[in-house]
């Protein structure tokens, strides 16, 4: 389903930057499979904390070092003890199951913190 149309001025409201996970743990508190991300985004914006719905398609290992696309100004979110300050972008891989998603990523390393358009 196709949701309304937005502005462009809405959508430029919403700043998504790339950043690099530097660390995946285990979030078995969370009610679904979920890993929590430490990602940094570099000098402006630092080191922020995620939880990823990632667990079904990818591996800690996999997941460790890749750069990642976020929207880094949502309010932070309280998911069980566990405090999300970003939301790390990823479609779901079409199986029906809504708890499984694929991070969204760079073809090329760029610099972290780089916006998105």
């Amino acid at each position: 389903m196709i949701k309304p149309q937005i502005s462009y001025e809405d959508f430029d409201k919403v700043d998504i930057r790339v950043g690099k996970i530097i660390k995946v743990e285990d979030f078995p508190e969370a009610r679904k499979p979920t890993y929590k991300l430490t990602i940094d985004f570099g000098e402006e914006i630092g080191i922020k904390k995620s939880s990823a719905q990632f667990v079904k398609n990818q591996t800690k290992k996999d997941l460790l070092g890749i750069q990642v696309v976020c929207v880094v100004n949502f309010a932070p979110r309280q998911i069980g003890p566990f405090i999300s300050e970003v939301l790390t972008l990823g479609p779901d891989d079409g199986s029906g199951d809504e708890s499984s998603w694929v991070a969204l990523t760079t073809l090329k390393e760029v610099p972290l913190g780089r916006g998105v358009k």
